[in-house]
């Protein structure tokens, strides 16, 4: 760790982390903050006009003065007092090469405060590159116990992501995804692995060692270096691992369990961070059918760098920062950032309208540009719903709604939806504006 830990990051890690000095042998206490009392405790100094490090250097009852509700001032004093087992702690990370981020510090990085906001994790430990962080990338997941057809299709995945020089993130779990990270590697690419657990260990591997100190592969976990397998850790760097990415491919998951699962589904329902694809060639199953029904897009099967990006092109915008923020703790806020969008592509003025939009408006507003391709001529239901590999529900659903609307017409005998011959030509002159300067979103 080449860099002196600032004092911000030092009170977040005696407040909050176990500082494991060896594997087996750490002084855990009972008391950690939890993320809700570390949070609390965090506005509370922000209101003040605070910051962590202020506990570090004034007593706690003088800074804190007559707040009772904030937390037992003993029990703060005793987290505050493990000054020789954090500088253990951080001597062991130095000689292994280990640095560790809290929210509060500039190299922290910005996807994930911009994506997750107070969600991010207050710390993350890491080796190699942390610049590789920043460079978003494609975000490959999958089973740990799969065929080795799965395997080498997985290992093709990364060799062609290393190519097209996008970044692999992965898990770094047995199966898919160290496929993925294999794939990448051996073709020069670049990697982050999102470890649940045992990052020192990782680190300290032969195989990874040279690839860490090149530059070629960064690891991460928002956990302690040493720190065990926990079901629950593994399925919360799931979405450490789409939030640094910029669109991901589910390979493989079983049905209604597995934290790949669960890290898919939570992206489609509630997230909405990146596009999420699907393996579409090959042997589907059960899981990879019901994420399809999920909105998960049918993987395109790109078959050179310039087909691959292609994929990207979904990706929203990142969100500048807003108003709103101001109401976080203020490790928690995220700096401002530019629209992801290609020079050139669009006037300033479409990107701020299109900054404005929500995620469902900026869905609606791509949907309504590809139906006014496709039904220049009446089609059923079902024949929309295979232009766009959606199912026949989601495709009723934007038909109707395009129809409550106006720009659509419904027709009977036969049941079909075509434009409104009195919206023809707008809705042609609309589709050509938004198909040249909206990114598509998808994962709805």
């Amino acid at each position: 760790m080449s860099e002196t830990l600032s004092l911000n990051t030092k009170a977040i890690l005696l407040l909050t982390a176990p500082l494991i000095v060896g594997r087996g042998k750490g002084q855990e206490p009972a008391n950690l903050l939890t993320p809700g009392e570390y949070s609390r405790l965090a506005s509370c100094l922000q209101e003040m006009g605070k910051q962590p490090a202020d506990l570090l250097e004034v007593d706690t009852d003088q800074l804190l003065g007559d707040r009772p509700h904030i937390l037992d001032r003993n029990r703060l004093k005793r987290l505050l007092d493990r000054g020789f087992l954090l500088s253990q702690a951080v001597e062991r990370w130095q000689t292994r090469a280990i640095w560790v981020l809290s929210r509060t510090d500039a190299a922290y990085p910005q996807k994930l405060k911009a994506r997750l906001k107070k969600d991010s994790p207050r710390l993350l430990y890491g080796c190699g590159d942390r610049e590789i962080l920043n460079s978003g990338g494609l975000a490959v997941v999958g089973s740990r116990n799969v065929n080795d057809s799965l395997i080498e299709y997985t290992r093709e995945i990364g060799r062609l992501a290393a190519k097209a020089r996008q970044t692999v993130i992965s898990g770094a779990a047995r199966g898919i995804d160290r496929a993925a990270m294999s794939g990448a590697l051996e073709a020069g690419g670049k990697v982050t692995g999102v470890l649940a657990d045992s990052l020192e260990q990782a680190a300290m591997t032969r195989e990874h060692r040279n690839l860490l100190l090149e530059g070629q592969l960064v690891l991460i976990s928002p956990y302690d270096p040493n720190a065990g397998f926990n079901a629950g850790h593994a399925m919360q760097r799931n979405k450490v691992i789409y939030a640094l990415s910029d669109a991901a491919l589910v390979v493989n998951a079983d049905i209604n369990k597995g934290g790949t699962w669960a890290g898919a589904i939570e992206q489609l329902e509630k997230l909405h961070l990146v596009p999420v694809y699907m393996r579409s060639t090959g042997e589907t199953s059960r899981g990879l059918d019901a994420l399809k029904n999920k909105g998960a897009i049918p993987w395109p099967n790109p078959e050179d760098a310039n087909d691959l990006d292609a994929v990207f092109q979904p990706a929203t915008p990142k969100t500048p920062i807003s108003p709103t923020q101001n109401n976080l703790p203020f490790d928690a806020r995220q700096e401002p950032m530019k629209p992801d969008l290609q020079a050139g592509v669009a006037p300033e003025s479409q990107i701020a309208e299109n900054l404005t939009l929500s995620p469902d408006e900026k869905l609606h507003q791509t949907i309504r540009s590809l139906l006014t391709h496709i039904l220049v001529k009446p089609k059923k239901v079902m024949e929309v719903a295979a232009e766009l590999d959606v199912t026949k529900r989601q495709a009723e659903e934007w038909l109707k709604r395009l129809v409550a609307e106006g720009l659509l017409e419904k027709r009977t005998k036969p049941v079909s939806y075509v434009i409104r011959p009195d919206n023809l030509f707008n809705a042609k002159r609309s589709a050509e504006a938004t198909t040249n300067t909206e990114p598509i979103v998808y994962g709805k």
